[in-house]
């Protein structure tokens, strides 16, 4: 095993703060921070991919290979981590509760799952708006609306800085596999979800897209896909995943994709809003036909939007021949 001399990333952590408490200075600045974060989070991007959760991520477990300041950092002590696949949920209860406490164990488990994070106490103030919301969106306790090791590799704090490379996300696989198995009428759901992508939704899927290296037309197939699945696995991912996953892709092998339905493919859904209209229009409705009529137990009195997951129960309880009967 390599040998790493630098000592854990908490220790290094910790002798700033007394240097700042004691001397004033040497505290880990949000620069700091991010040259930590971008390496940090390419080790947990390429540990997903390789299907592996570390599952005991924190400071203690990263070493800096020697003393320099600018040494590299490696994730150590890999005893909790596990295989996982694309479509599976862990449930197990592992890892550190630091930063949470309670006097008992069903104590802290409570707080781990119902604790706010508060940003109003120091140093959270003084820090930049872009880092507040890159920790914000990395706390999310729902794992469709929080960030991947990729996305946040990707978010404005971090991706204007330095130039940061966003890798290969797992994340696209596991949604193009949904949306490959998905009913025309939750295809055509989508297709309006993806209009109401962001700008930076769009430079992470358009980063993505090129990662899978589409010809000159701008198309993707699935050959570009094994290609890619194997230019960024392990021997050991190459022999026991890759096959895997594109045996879940094989619509791709008699067709391609460009990156329109690429986004629609890929889409992260959350609990986003449809706008009725929308999904009118790609499902080919005039105004004669009364949608909100079809859609009314479905739809958000708030602001009249569908939710996804309103969207989710009308494919169980309307189908497609209930719209078109309304044709």
């Amino acid at each position: 095993m390599e040998l790493c001399e630098g000592g854990e990333l908490l220790d290094r952590i910790l002798a700033r703060y007394f240097l700042c408490a004691f001397f004033g200075g040497g505290k880990y600045t949000e620069e700091d921070a991010r040259t930590v974060m971008i390496q940090i989070l390419n080790v947990v991007a390429f540990c997903h991919l390789q299907g592996v959760v570390h599952r005991d991520l924190k400071p203690e477990n990263f070493l800096f290979t020697s003393k320099d300041e600018d040494s590299q950092l490696k994730a150590i002590d890999f005893g909790l981590s596990d295989f996982v696949k694309p479509d599976e949920r862990l449930n197990d209860i592992v890892g550190s509760a630091r930063p949470f406490w309670a006097r008992t164990e069903s104590g802290i488990f409570r707080a781990v799952l119902k604790a706010d994070p508060s940003f109003d106490e120091t140093p959270w103030p003084s820090l930049s708006t872009e880092a507040r919301d890159f920790v914000k969106r990395l706390l999310n306790k729902d794992p469709r609306k929080r960030m991947t090791a990729a996305q946040a590799l990707s978010h404005p704090w971090l991706k204007n800085y330095s130039n940061v490379k966003v890798p290969l996300d797992i994340l696209i696989f596991k949604l193009m596999k949904v949306y490959m198995r998905s009913s025309p009428l939750r295809k055509t759901a989508l297709r309006a979800l993806s209009k109401t992508l962001t700008v930076d939704e769009l430079c992470y899927l358009k980063e993505q897209f090129a990662l899978l290296e589409p010809n000159k037309n701008g198309t993707i197939s699935l050959e570009n896909i094994k290609t890619a699945l194997t230019k960024n696995a392990t021997d050991a991912m190459k022999e026991a995943r890759i096959a895997d996953f594109l045996a879940s892709l094989n619509a791709l092998q008699y067709r391609r994709m460009d990156f329109e339905e690429f986004c629609t493919a890929t889409l992260s859904e959350g609990n986003r809003a449809i706008v009725i209209e929308e999904l009118a229009s790609e499902l080919g409705l005039g105004p004669s036909v009364p949608v909100h009529a079809v859609l009314h137990d479905w739809i958000r009195h708030t602001d009249g939007k569908l939710s996804f997951l309103g969207f989710v129960k009308l494919l169980h309880g309307v189908s497609s021949r209930i719209v078109a009967k309304a044709q």
